[in-house]
């Protein structure tokens, strides 16, 4: 875990308990006020992490909001040393999930030419890598595999956006987690065959149903956006973030 070292202490205490709550704020979203709700309401909901868009204004608002580390996303690596320079603790490539209805897709040499320029760029910054769940599962983990090798720090996985789940309730929560579920899962066992210890962030289409779910699958941590952010009302807003947080409890996987 070398660069990962270099995140503040709570953080590394929480990837290694597996319990890391990280709240996306939008990859795409350079809304201020937007991005300054999601801050306080994450902070006040016991969140560990804050994911926002590639912006050194956006990243010294959500710090001085929320006091909370700061995670900036986007899929243009030139972009991170601006944000790094303003305050971010780490910086990711992807989610992708905002470009698919674009039709904007990214396959596995893009995926890690990107990281490749964003490891160059920056060599000591921690780093997290999506991988895309557009391609198929047994591509997913080997991904992650070469991924890893190529110096990411993180692999996160996503698929919320784009299930579809077709039952009410319960059944309808895992059927929406189950893209992300899946990937986790072949990502996990295949960078454990590889000897590769890296955390993975099971990200996209959670929710407290299937939080617990996707730490038994051996996550270090999930990654939360659209349950927060589609809310208007804050209480409503810290009020999900901390049902996600009490989610955790009695859950934690025993790998460590």
């Amino acid at each position: 875990m070398s660069s990962l070292n270099s995140l503040p202490p709570s953080l590394r205490n929480s990837i290694q308990k597996h319990s890391l709550l990280k709240v996306i704020a939008g990859l795409n979203n350079f809304d201020r006020d937007s991005v300054e709700r999601i801050a306080v309401s994450a902070a006040h909901g016991g969140a560990d992490l804050l994911d926002v868009a590639c912006d050194p204004y956006l990243v010294e608002i959500a710090a001085k909001k929320s006091q909370l580390p700061i995670c900036v996303s986007a899929v243009e690596p030139d972009l991170f040393k601006a944000a790094v320079s303003a305050g971010a603790d780490m910086v990711e490539i992807g989610n992708f999930d905002s470009f698919y209805p674009q039709g904007r897709f990214f396959d596995a040499s893009e995926v890690l030419s990107l990281t490749s320029h964003a490891r160059e760029l920056l060599p000591e910054v921690v780093l997290s890598v999506t991988v895309p769940h557009t391609l198929p599962l047994d591509q997913q983990a080997q991904l992650a595999i070469d991924l890893i090798t190529e110096g990411a720090d993180l692999i996160q996985t996503e698929g919320g956006t784009s299930a579809r789940p077709f039952s009410p309730g319960v059944q309808g929560l895992i059927e929406k987690a189950a893209p992300t579920l899946a990937a986790t899962e072949v990502i996990v066992k295949g960078l454990a065959s590889a000897h590769l210890n890296a955390p993975v962030m099971c990200a996209s289409g959670l929710s407290p149903v299937t939080i617990p779910m996707a730490i038994a699958l051996g996550a270090s941590g999930v990654g939360v956006g659209s349950i927060v952010s589609n809310l208007k009302d804050e209480l409503a807003m810290v009020a999900t973030v901390k049902a996600l947080r009490a989610s955790f409890v009695g859950n934690v996987s025993s790998r460590v």
